[in-house]
């Protein structure tokens, strides 16, 4: 029977956040999608990777959800759709975000972008509000060996943001020994100024609270005994890409 859901207007769910404040602007309703095609190594949300996994919800239940928030989400905050990787589930969040678009909703979504720019996400682009761009490496060889695949669509997705005006906020994790090369950071600094729609540059600390996620579902943890990063760490980043 679940196979016969038109996924217009069903998603495959993980869990819901009703008050998020760390996925975009103000207070957010943050809908997390179930389903990856990444495997990055230091991902602190391994359940969310099987898209066999999760449950079916209806896009009026969830949208009915959100309203019920809508007095603490605006005008300030708004929806933010993460994962997972929501981009998976793009004919849902089409339907989604018009719906919270006639509500007069703020809308994000937090992605990879390492996805094909197909008429689909063209659509839902139209939609959004802010787009979360998470650069997994600068370095095509690195990113493969660390989530597994090249960075190539990725970088074209925030070109293609950057080229039809849609803002976004550029996110990396800071790995020790991975992400932090100086090199690499000047050539992500250099690739963030090509860009013109560029808010905000967040760097996140790698930490390793995730690891008992991948344990609980009996996998080996690919970065154990790497150490998590602190605020030197990210006081370094911030000094090679130049912002504050």
């Amino acid at each position: 029977m679940e196979n016969k859901k038109d996924l217009k207007y069903y998603a495959k769910v993980h869990s819901i956040e009703s008050f998020g404040a760390v996925d975009g602007p103000g207070i957010r309703f943050v809908l997390f999608l179930q389903g990856c095609n990444l495997e990055c190594k230091y991902c602190h949300n391994r359940d969310t990777w099987d898209i066999n996994s999760g449950k079916y919800e209806s896009l009026d239940d969830i949208f009915n959800k959100i309203i019920r928030y809508k007095n603490y989400i605006c005008p300030n905050g708004g929806v933010t759709v993460t994962g997972g990787e929501p981009l998976l589930q793009v004919k849902f969040l089409i339907e989604l975000f018009k719906k919270l678009k006639k509500e007069n909703i703020h809308t994000c979504i937090d992605t990879s972008g390492m996805v094909a720019i197909t008429d689909d996400i063209k659509e839902l682009l139209k939609y959004t509000d802010l787009v979360l761009l998470d650069i997994k490496h600068i370095d095509d060889k690195k990113c493969k060996e660390l989530v597994g695949r090249s960075n190539k669509l990725e970088l074209e997705f925030a070109k293609y943001l950057s080229d039809n005006n849609i803002k976004m906020w550029i996110r990396q994790v800071i790995v020790p020994g991975f992400t932090d090369d100086k090199e690499d950071l000047l050539k992500l600094k250099s690739f963030i100024n090509s860009l013109q729609t560029v808010e905000k540059i967040e760097l996140l600390p790698y930490h390793n609270i995730g690891e008992f996620k991948w344990k609980k579902l009996g996998l080996d943890y690919p970065l154990e005994g790497i150490r998590q990063a602190n605020d030197e760490d990210i006081k370094r980043a911030k000094e090679i890409l130049g912002i504050k």
